[in-house]
């Protein structure tokens, strides 16, 4: 799922959208649709008080969201979703780092469960450096418009294996920050619909500004193909229902 829906955003980006303005249509409404369906779920929830310091975390996912985003979509860019497939298995190696260094988890050697989670750590990164450092053939089945578009997508002779490996593994770090601190977040708050549609509304209100300071011409925020409109919409259909996913 995760390489389908980089490699539609990588040939809508092909057809002419930003990134950029990707990331904050997206985002908009990805947090349009959900903060009235989290208000309406959890209307009968007995929750703590939203302070301030509770809106401020928020926030700051918002930051490490925004600056995961930007990495990603760079990442591909520069290489191929195919690759953001693969590196994306640094993330569960990263959070298992990041929990024992938060002490969220506790690290024993004898224990099975640990030494399943060190090798499995070890693997990923192995498997990681093994796919960064090796381009393989590219293989795309089907002859209609849209797998076409998806061909030229992965085929962009502009590519940059190294640097796009480079990009998405720091997405991926950025990525497991981010697991960690909305854990907390959840912990403290358990609203977790509420706390996803904020987190989609906060990364929306600060790319906008930086989206238009870096594409000013208004007519890089017109979705003029199918690619680009289908690209948004299923970048965070499913993008949002897993995150809802691993909250629970």
């Amino acid at each position: 799922m995760a390489e389908r829906g980089s490699a539609r955003f990588k040939a809508a980006t092909n057809e002419g959208m930003s990134y950029r303005v990707f990331i904050v249509y997206s985002y908009a409404l990805s947090g349009i649709f959900l903060l009235p369906f989290s208000l309406f779920v959890d209307r009968r929830k007995e929750l703590p008080p939203f302070d301030m310091g509770l809106i401020g975390r928020i926030w700051v996912l918002g930051f490490l969201g925004f600056a995961a985003q930007m990495l990603a979509y760079q990442g591909i860019e520069y290489s191929s979703p195919t690759l953001t497939s693969a590196i994306s298995n640094l993330t569960p190696a990263f959070t298992f780092a990041l929990a024992i260094a938060f002490r969220m988890e506790k690290l024993a050697l004898r224990s099975l469960s640990s030494q399943a989670k060190i090798v499995g750590a070890i693997v990923s990164i192995a498997g990681a450096l093994v796919v960064v450092l090796y381009q393989g053939p590219i293989v795309v089945r089907g002859s209609s418009s849209s797998s076409k578009s998806l061909y030229l997508a992965l085929r962009s002779p502009q590519s940059n294996w190294i640097i796009g490996g480079a990009l998405l593994t720091a997405n991926c770090f950025v990525l497991s920050l981010w697991y960690i601190i909305q854990t907390k977040i959840v912990e403290k708050y358990p609203a977790e619909l509420l706390v996803v549609a904020l987190y989609t509304l906060c990364v929306a209100i600060i790319t906008t500004p930086v989206a238009f300071i870096l594409e000013p011409n208004l007519s890089a925020w017109k979705i003029t193909t199918k690619m680009m409109l289908s690209g948004i919409l299923y970048s965070k259909g499913p993008g949002i229902l897993f995150q809802i996913e691993q909250l629970y």
